[in-house]
């Protein structure tokens, strides 16, 4: 199960390939030029928009009590997995795995797109540090000492590589030990870390609570800066990321993980690796730093050239247009774990009736079989993956140009922008060579 990104290789998607590689290029080129011609001022207003909702929606999700029925959903959720961690057979029809692999790593995205930025208050380990602060008749906030500000993002980038790692690297990962030993590391440091410098630490140092941040600003809802709960346009939403240290790493670790995943699964790799003196392990380690370092070196390089070109401030651009990678990276996520969501999602929530493999059908889910209907569909399959990697490239086009005019002399936005054009280009078409190759 855990090597399943998808359905089948490049064989089962039907759509030309050099066809959607030129195609793809030519979109975002095209799109680039179309929004340098029309689109000459800024329109985005961040975190000032939106659309206030009705005030009883407002005062529901602020309510204590509302926010209290979320945080036991997700703690008894946690507790109730960990029942499978600890004491489930070694097996893969142990539902621990398909839970953390698929419905915590990957749903992440679908959940944070439909609700926003709810992971925040649904995180189980953040809300045991807040009944354990109530213990202590301790603020939540207040730590034993005060987190500086140059750490940023940095210890979420850093869990990100670590549980990828586990993901698509680390020998054994589908067994009991070998999770149960890296779910101890995330509680511990996660727990410590709240502690030391209060829940803060889950903003920055929470991998999981990270990522679905990210992920939530490419929803509707958001936060204007008034306190309102607001309904605006989702790049508008994503326009609001404040740039903070660390948050070019994590984006990078974001993207050039999944890219990782695609090429490891391409037979080029895969006979090359085997054929090597070298372990596995090693070559995959090696080889996940290395598309991680290339992301974080040709973007910082990119927006690095074009505050040289522009005449801006180069230092800080890399954080600024951070932003605009987040599209890339949903679209990524789309198309290469969109199969693996649907099918062994489903296989998961089955499982999830008999937690210890004992012939338990908690749910009513245990005799159910796995809908297979979506693999007679590879035409769409293929169109689909196509799709979200173009798609999210070009909605990261569109956040990039509306930055790019509003911080750079107008006289030279345009020719600002080249560096990131090109280097946008390079990971759709090699998006869709790892695609493609997998």
């Amino acid at each position: 199960m855990i090597p399943l990104h998808g359905i089948g290789g490049r064989q089962d998607l039907p759509v030309p390939f050099g066809l959607a590689v030129g195609g793809a290029a030519v979109a975002v080129t095209l799109s680039f030029v179309v929004l340098g011609l029309a689109w000459r001022s800024p329109k985005y207003r961040g975190n000032a928009s939106g659309k206030p909702l009705p005030a009883a929606i407002t005062r529901t999700v602020d309510a204590g009590w509302f926010r209290w029925i979320v945080r036991v959903v997700g703690l008894a959720i946690f507790l109730y997995a960990m029942v499978s961690l600890m004491f489930g057979v070694d097996r893969l029809t142990n539902p621990i795995f398909g839970f953390i692999y698929i419905l915590v790593w990957v749903g992440l995205v679908p959940i944070s797109i439909v609700f926003g930025p709810v992971w925040r208050t649904l995180n189980p380990l953040r809300t045991l540090h807040l009944l354990l602060s109530k213990a202590l008749r301790q603020p939540p906030s207040k730590g034993l000492l005060e987190l500086p500000a140059w750490v940023g993002l940095w210890p979420a980038a850093l869990g990100i590589f670590a549980f990828t790692w586990l993901e698509l690297v680390a020998p054994d990962r589908a067994t009991i030990p070998v999770l149960q030993a890296w779910i101890a590391l995330y509680v511990v440091i996660t727990m410590f870390g709240a502690i030391l410098f209060g829940d803060r630490w889950f903003a920055q140092g929470d991998p999981f609570e990270v990522y679905a941040t990210l992920m939530s600003r490419l929803s509707p809802w958001g936060r204007r800066t008034d306190g309102a709960l607001v309904v605006r346009r989702p790049l508008e939403n994503l326009d609001g990321l404040k740039p903070q240290p660390g948050l070019v790493g994590m984006v990078a670790a974001l993207l050039g993980s999944t890219a990782y995943d695609g090429f490891s699964n391409s037979s080029t790799w895969i006979g090359w690796a085997q054929n090597q003196d070298i372990s596995m392990t090693w070559l995959g380690t090696a080889a996940l730093t290395v598309f991680i370092l290339f992301v974080l070196g040709t973007y910082s390089g990119a927006t690095v050239l074009a505050g040289r070109l522009s005449d801006s401030s180069r230092t800080s651009l890399p954080g600024l247009f951070a932003h605009s990678l987040i599209p890339i990276a949903f679209g990524y996520v789309v198309a290469h774990y969109l199969t693996l969501f649907i099918l062994e999602g489903q296989r998961t929530l089955i499982y999830l009736s008999d937690p210890l493999s004992n012939g338990a059908n908690i749910f009513g889910t245990g005799l159910l079989a796995v809908n297979t209907g979506i693999t007679n569909h590879s035409t769409a399959i293929a169109v689909t993956q196509v799709l979200a990697v173009v798609c999210g490239h070009l909605l990261g086009v569109v956040s990039a140009h509306d930055r790019a005019v509003a911080l750079f002399p107008r006289a030279k936005a345009l020719a600002g922008q080249i560096p990131l054009l090109v280097v946008m280009v390079g990971y759709t078409c090699g998006g869709l060579l790892l695609l493609f190759s997998s």
